[in-house]
Order: C-alpha cells, then structure tokens, then sequence
C-alpha cells in the first residue's frame, strides 16, 4: 500500500478543521423582511439568474475539455468543476467577508465583517434582495473565474497543484480586486472604473493569471515538437458554447440585481455581442484562407460574451454589434500570433478571455451611454474622453496586480509542491497518472462477418 505523505493530507485536515468549526457557529433565520424592503421579483430573477451562472462551470468544462487531447479530457474537465467545491467553501469562511465586508481604506475587505458568514442572513437587505442571496450570486462569479485559467495550464500542471492555486488566486487576486472594483469604498469603484459584470474581475484576471501560469509551466513537449493536436470531441464544444451562452445571461444580465430594464437591456446585449462575435470570428478565419467551422464561430462568440460583460448595463443594444466584432478580431489576431511564439498558452485563455476582457473594458469607455444607466456614464462617442482614460487605468491596474500576484502564486505552489507532472506522465496523458481514469466516447456500431454488435470506442480512433 502506497505511503501517504503529509502533503497528501493536509487538504483533508483543512477541510475537517474548517468543518469542526462550523458546527459551533451560530443558527439564524435568513432575511427576516421586517421593513418591507425586498422585491420577489428580483429575488425570484436574482435566484434564476445564480443558478445559470453555476451552469457555465459544467459549461466551462465541456468547452475545454472537448478541445484537448483525448488523453487529457477528464483532467481538464475536473479542474474547471473541483472550483466549485474548493471556492463555495473559501466564500463562506472568508472569502466574501474580503470582497464585500467592511472595506480596510478601499483595499479589501475586513474578513472578521461575515468570517463564517456571520451577518450574512440576518443582514440589512442589499438593494431589495438579501443579503445572503446577493453572497450566493457573487459565489458563482467566484467559482468560475480560477475554472477559466484551466485551458491555459491544461495538459502539464498537477491536480493537487492545480487545487492549491484555486485557494490562493480566490484569496489573493480574486477577492481584491472584486473589493476594488465592486465595493462602494473601494478604490477603482470611487476612481469611477465601470465594470457591470466582470471584465476585470473575472475575465482579465483570469487571462492574466492564465498567461503567468504558463510562463512558469513552460512548454509542453507536444508544443515544442510542433505536433497537432486534434481536439477530442468538438461537439462537446459547442456544447460548452451553449451552456457558456445560456448561462452568460444570468452572468450578465443578474448583474442587475433585478428583473427590470437594466436586466432586459443586458441580456439583449449579451446575445448581441455573442452572435456578432461568433460570426466576426468565422468570416475572418475564410478572409484568411480557412474554412468556416464549429471551432472558430465557438471560440468568436465566447469572446464576445467576454467582451460585453464589463459593458452590458452600460451600452445600448446596436453598439454591442460592434463590441462583439471588434473582440473577436483583435483576439483573432492576437491567437494568430501567439501560434507563432513559443509561448504555450494550450487553449488561448489569454488571447481569448484576458484581452477580450481589455477590449471590452476600453470599450466600455468609448460606448457607454447614461441614456442605457444612468448611474454610468458617457463614454468618448459621446465627448468624454475622460472616461476612456479612467477606463484605461482601471484595467492597467488590474492587468499588473492580476500578473504580478498570479506569477507569485505559481512560483510559490512550485517551490512546496511540484507544480508539473513528469514528462513520462505528460505522455501517458493526465487522466490516467492523475485520476486512474480514462476518457472514452460512445459506442461504434461495427459490422463483424454479417454480425452488428455494439462497442466501445476511444474517441479519435
């Protein structure tokens, strides 16, 4: 029987410790209405709309792992969902106490203001919706932006590497800079930094910890040797895609915290920007001598849902046309060149959702409009050029600080842990050296000697 290392239980004792504590943390009731102030409307939207934001998690996971190799599937995919797990338990503890409690001079939040989620169910309502169900919504936020690094790492990092990062990049750059760009006090909210849903707070930081996290890594030996690697299952893809589309809505649109005309007009915008990114993505491809497929119009409209999302409550509903083709060219491009670099970036997260992020920040700032919200404002299509530039700053900002602590994290995870499996487990794929499972798909029905019998096949073969 193999010897279990410290390492190896540490993770469990955490987790055990974490549970022995919360059995003696007090009982309260949740959201007692006393004042009159919640809305069931926007309860009942704000629910839909967090659970269709926990749906692009499994979405996430069919996207990538439908895009690696075969031998790399269920190792890509449990990455993306094991967020959910290691992420719903940090929020409680400590997580969104950082984010959204008592803000320590615009920086982060107190975590002593909701540690085990104290004052959380019984707390003052924020806007018309509970409290808790405002932390429930901002969890799902929370859970997807570390799933989104995994395409950039896929194929060459460690699970339990892989889970350590999760708690650090949620505690040290998620947390912040939610802190900085969504809490009143915070410092790029009151520099008057716009993002309705996410464009620095999950799509850049993700891209840019996707980028450190692969400078780290290195490359892949598949990558040096310039083999091809056929994906593994395109129809998981565009399954992905659907479920990424599907549960943008509520990504987006929810960021309303509630059903009015501010929701209605970023759910249209988010379809928008989608549906002209997927194509602005495939007509470029034939511009350039491809072929039109399901992999470029995927990619082009998970690049517009990126774009649109620090945008979507701040533009009106034909600019996000130009929003979404626009995206798609500019990280079109950026893939194109990055193909032709030695940088190993395995499913183009950073081209893909740390510069369809940057995009979508600046143009916030060129297409905002106080006409879509009027606690927004103006962007440089209407004169102010000004904002532009506040825009600007907010995502240089997060752009530097999401780099700088993501690249600290991984030298950190490799200097305790081994952060890359050993080029004979590269081989043999990290489903098997990582999990003791294996990737198959479907059955084929063959034609034996006048017999049709059912078999298992592996994908690609």
């Amino acid at each position: 029987m193999k010897k279990i290392t410290f390492k190896e239980v540490a993770p469990f004792l955490v987790l055990a410790a974490v549970a022995v504590i919360a059995i003696f943390i007090p009982a309260v009731p949740d959201f007692v209405d006393t004042k009159g102030a919640y809305n069931n409307a926007d309860i009942t939207w704000v629910l839909v709309a967090s659970a269709l934001v926990f749906l692009m998690t499994p979405g996430l996971a069919f996207f990538y792992g439908g895009m690696v190799h075969r031998k790399n599937v269920i190792s890509t995919m449990i990455k993306s969902v094991a967020a959910a797990g290691v992420v719903s338990v940090l929020w409680i503890v400590v997580g969104f106490s950082l984010s959204f409690g008592e803000s320590m001079g615009g920086w982060i939040g107190n975590p002593s203001t909701h540690l085990f989620f104290k004052g959380v169910a019984s707390g003052e309502p924020w806007g018309t919706i509970p409290k808790s169900l405002f932390a429930v919504f901002q969890l799902m936020f929370a859970i997807i932006t570390p799933g989104l690094v995994v395409g950039a790492v896929a194929e060459r990092i460690r699970f339990t590497s892989y889970i350590l990062f999760i708690a650090l990049f949620s505690l040290l750059v998620y947390c912040p800079l939610a802190h900085w760009t969504w809490h009143s006090e915070g410092f790029l909210f009151k520099m008057g930094v716009l993002d309705f849903a996410g464009g620095t707070v999950v799509h850049i930081s993700a891209g840019c910890a996707a980028l450190a996290g692969v400078l780290v890594l290195k490359r892949r030996k598949s990558h040096i040797e310039h083999k091809e690697i056929p994906p593994a299952n395109i129809p998981y893809v565009l399954i992905g895609t659907g479920l990424l589309w599907f549960g943008w809505f509520g990504f987006n649109a929810g960021s309303a915290l509630g059903a009015n005309s501010l929701a209605v007009s970023a759910f249209f915008t988010t379809n928008t920007a989608a549906a002209a990114a997927g194509l602005s993505w495939m007509f470029f491809d034939v511009l350039r001598g491809k072929k039109p497929s399901v992999l470029g119009f995927c990619i082009g409209a998970v690049v517009g849902l990126v774009a649109i999302t620090p945008a979507a409550g701040f533009v009106a509903i034909p600019q996000s046309i130009t929003i979404g083709v626009i995206a798609a060219l500019v990280s079109n491009i950026v893939v194109f060149y990055k193909q032709k670099s030695k940088l190993d970036d395995t499913l183009d997260v950073f081209p893909c959702h740390g510069v369809g992020g940057m995009v979508g920040m600046l143009l916030t700032g060129v297409f905002a409009t106080k006409a879509v919200n009027g606690l927004g404002a103006d962007g440089l299509w209407l004169g102010n050029s000004g904002f532009l530039w506040t825009q600007f700053k907010g995502m240089i900002i997060s752009v530097v600080f999401s780099f700088t602590m993501s690249f600290i994290i991984f030298k950190f995870i490799n200097f305790i842990l081994p952060l890359r499996v050993s080029s004979e487990e590269e081989e043999l794929g990290l489903d098997a050296t990582q999990h003791n499972e294996k990737y198959l798909q479907g059955t084929l029905l063959v034609h034996d000697n006048g017999k049709m019998e059912d078999k298992l096949v592996e994908s690609g073969h």
